[in-house]
């Protein structure tokens, strides 16, 4: 007997059960428990009943066992009052959909319970966030082999809907599917390699047509020809096809009657009501066949289900297009031997196959009459349907299909891989996407680069800055360094003159223009002006030619003084890096080392002043490109060799580390918010491309004074924030595009592609290969050196 403590922790529902293991029946597995995330019942909901079912099936392979001892219930609950259902005993956490600590709460339940492995449901509908993306943060954080069943897949996913299966697949140790229509879509749109995915079919349940039934004698069922559909209803289900063909159907048979068995749909329900039931009321009504059309308006349990479905003449499903990868009532149908009549969407083209249904077109009600009342007519076709589904759907029942699934369970506890969760010790090149120009190129018109877009299109409303324009540049110049990309070599001399055409005689620079080239502003900020300042630096350090040296010479000496009006810090940090830049190329020019300590002196007061023995920072807040501040002074750091810079890059590095960085991912300051002294706390959203770029680049200057391997390790797992290896999992580089999302949100990411937040991800891409480069070059002389003491 099993021994439960019920105990609420932060408003959510904690049952843990403290059980007995059992062995199997045929496996060589001593003990094995699972848990189940997915809805369950008292939930009316098709995913419920179905992990309720598996849990059974797989329960029905072991010997002297109950729910209890072999199970583990993670139920997704729809609202916030987790009293909502009355649970059995067996749900053991409760997860509020749109609460996402219950889903920290619950990984980290699930990892400090004895459970061997998990078995995911998964439909987008279920879990938070847009399109369900709460489940990737939860799954990435649980340390159990996951087992996830996928009960739709899209032919046509939305950018996040795709990202999200792909980052379940690769999350999972196996794909199970119910489908082989469903195999090739996830080979061929989702790049989900066969070997991760398992074919298994929806189970039906493991019982038998009474000798008498019941519905036979319900009164309005006596002696009646019984046309059956049953589920939750809603419009997408495309009963009032059945409806329409009900006056055709009555003609020929006038005993005939359509019976719709189910609730509608809760959310449906909550949406508009009863509006689509009265519908198909009006319908029948308009048709003068209301007296053959009867609702029952309930939600059944199976053993009543079957009476049902060995009661009808024939099953039909009319659903509207052939988008539907899996139905549990499909598969219901067929397990109880029933004729059926459907519409060829994907399952029932599979299920029905060998002559074990027939077949109607889309929406086609004269076609499903025609085939109705062939059927109804001719008892020999229509029990050849019954026989062929009823022999089929016999390898369908639960047991084996429980059976199936443990098999598979076994499989993964045996050969567990958890390397997806270890920290990359290498820049790994294999994960890197091709460099890739065409978006930029589609940002950029003669006068410059756009600074927005809706998604993936330019926003040319919103004009152009120098912001961009100088990132642009900068990268445009690091793409041609790394590989001679001659479409980076015609892109430089349109961001550079766009910044040589906002400069002002006083050598500061404006900042916006309208897409008509108008003057937005009369003099940008200090940030744009630091950035434009290392633009130019980085240009006469890296200058294809001599011609645009000298053009970034002019532009850059003219700015020079307005260093000295410079008080914000970002601005200051930006500037120093450009002329660190500078430096590289012209190390023994006086006066702009002068400058340059000039600005480092500033960065290093404000250090002093704000810094107390928990805050290890330059200012009172962490708001938003914070690594600018470390990446600054190792660049002087790089040129002067300071004691005093070295040590506050080193110490601020560390601080903002501690705040940002885990074992696996970045967590940037969010915007939302910022992080205030004496505030613990830190909000984690809206992350921008912006902080990661900065990471990166700083991590990679670290590394360049230090040589410390340990700075470009981070740097790549910096850099892999953009490729998914966040805190919700979603990759904001989008490898159709070529642009990156403008931020990661709490409930999934900005599918805006900016200038900036693109230009963030091509700058730390071509930094990173960068490094890839020099480290490859670093330990080729390293075995040089080593075989030379040999020979020695």
């Amino acid at each position: 007997m099993a021994n439960v403590l019920k105990t609420t922790q932060s408003n959510t529902l904690l049952i843990i059960s403290i059980t007995h293991k059992v062995p199997l029946l045929f496996s060589p597995i001593t003990d094995m428990k699972i848990a189940y995330i997915s809805t369950y019942p008292p939930r009316e909901c098709g995913l419920a009943t179905f992990n309720n079912n598996l849990i059974k099936a797989l329960n029905a392979n072991f010997t002297n066992s109950s729910l209890l001892e072999t199970s583990m219930v993670i139920a997704m609950n729809n609202s916030d009052d987790v009293d909502e259902y009355k649970y059995p005993e067996e749900v053991n956490f409760i997860i509020r959909q749109n609460n996402q600590d219950d889903y920290s709460e619950a990984a980290k339940f699930i990892n400090e319970s004895d459970v061997d492995a998990c078995i995911l449901q998964h439909e987008f509908g279920i879990y938070g966030g847009e399109s369900g993306i709460y489940v990737l943060p939860f799954i990435n954080q649980i340390e159990k082999p996951i087992i996830s069943i996928l009960h739709t897949i899209l032919n046509t996913p939305t950018y996040l809907q795709k990202s999200i299966i792909k980052e379940i697949a690769k999350r999972s140790a196996k794909i199970v599917v119910m489908s082989n229509k469903a195999v090739g879509f996830l080979q061929n749109i989702y790049d989900i390699p066969s070997t991760k995915i398992q074919v298994i079919e929806h189970g039906v349940p493991d019982l038998e047509a009474p000798e008498i039934n019941p519905i036979k004698q319900l009164p309005e069922l006596i002696d009646k020809k019984i046309l059956l559909t049953f589920g939750l209803i809603s419009r997408n289900k495309g009963l009032e096809t059945v409806v329409k063909a009900l006056p055709q159907i009555v003609k020929n048979n006038p005993d005939a009657v359509y019976v719709i068995l189910g609730n509608t749909h809760p959310g449906v329900v909550k949406d508009s009501g009863e509006e689509y039931r009265d519908y198909l009321k009006q319908l029948a009504l308009d048709l003068n066949v209301a007296d053959h059309l009867i609702f029952m308006n309930r939600f059944v349990a199976e053993e009543e289900l079957i009476d049902y479905l060995t009661a009808a003449d024939i099953y039909v499903t009319p659903y509207f297009n052939e988008a539907q990868i899996t139905s549990g009532t499909l598969s219901y149908a067929v397990g109880a031997g029933a004729a059926v009549v459907s519409t060829p969407y994907w399952h029932a083209q599979e299920l029905l196959d060998d002559n074990r249904g027939r077949f109607f077109n889309f929406k086609d009600h004269i076609g499903l009459a025609e085939i109705v009342n062939q059927l109804l007519e001719n008892t020999d076709k229509l029990t050849a349907l019954k026989r062929n589904a009823y022999n089929y759907g016999l390898k369908l029942r639960w047991p084996k299909i429980g059976k199936s699934f443990i098999n598979v369970i076994e499989k993964a506890t045996k050969h567990v891989d958890y390397s997806d969760k270890i920290l990359r010790q290498i820049v790994d090149r294999s994960v890197i996407p091709e460099f890739d120009l065409s978006y930029v190129k589609r940002l950029t018109d003669d006068t410059g680069i756009f600074q927005h877009a809706k998604f993936g299109v330019p926003n040319r409303k919103e004009g152009y800055c120098i912001d961009d324009n100088s990132r642009a540049l900068i990268m445009a110049l690091m793409a041609y360094q790394e590989n001679k990309d001659v479409d980076a070599l015609n892109l430089i001399p349109i961001y550079l003159s766009y910044i040589h055409d906002l400069q002002l005689d006083n050598g500061n620079f404006r900042n916006f223009t309208s897409f008509s080239r108008q003057y937005l502003d009369e003099e940008g900020s200090d940030d744009s002006f630091g950035r434009t300042v290392w633009s130019l630096g980085y240009l006469i350090h890296t200058s294809p030619n001599r011609s645009y040296a000298e053009f970034g010479y002019e532009l850059f000496f003219k700015s020079v003084n307005h260093f000295k009006n410079l008080t914000h810090l970002r601005g200051i940090c930006n500037t120093i890096t450009g002329v660190s830049y500078y430096l590289k190329t012209h190390p023994y020019d006086e006066r702009i080392l002068n400058e340059l300590n000039l600005l480092t002196n500033k960065l290093i007061e404000s250090y002093k002043n704000t810094k107390d023995e928990e805050w290890h920072w330059f200012e009172n807040h962490l708001t938003y490109d914070n690594a600018i501040f470390p990446l600054a002074l190792f660049h002087v750091a790089e040129i002067t060799g300071r004691e005093d810079v070295i040590e506050i890059a080193h110490e601020s590095l560390k601080y903002l580390e501690k705040i940002t960085f885990s074992l696996s991912t970045v967590n940037p300051v969010g915007n939302n918010g910022w992080h205030l002294k004496g505030n613990k706390a830190v909000p984690m959203y809206d992350q921008q491309a912006i902080e990661i770029m900065a990471m990166v680049l700083m991590y990679h200057q670290a590394y360049v004074v230090t040589r410390e391997q340990e700075y470009l390790k981070k740097m790549f797992t910096s850099y892999l924030w953009f490729l998914g290896e966040n805190t919700l999992r979603i990759p904001l580089y989008d490898t159709e595009t070529k642009g990156c999302a403008d931020g990661l949100q709490s409930g999934g990411v900005n599918r805006n592609q900016g200038a900036e937040s693109t230009l963030a991800y091509l700058i730390s891409h071509l930094t990173v290969l960068k490094a890839f480069k020099y480290e490859n070059k670093l330990n080729g002389l390293k075995k040089t050196e080593s075989l030379l003491k040999i020979n020695k």
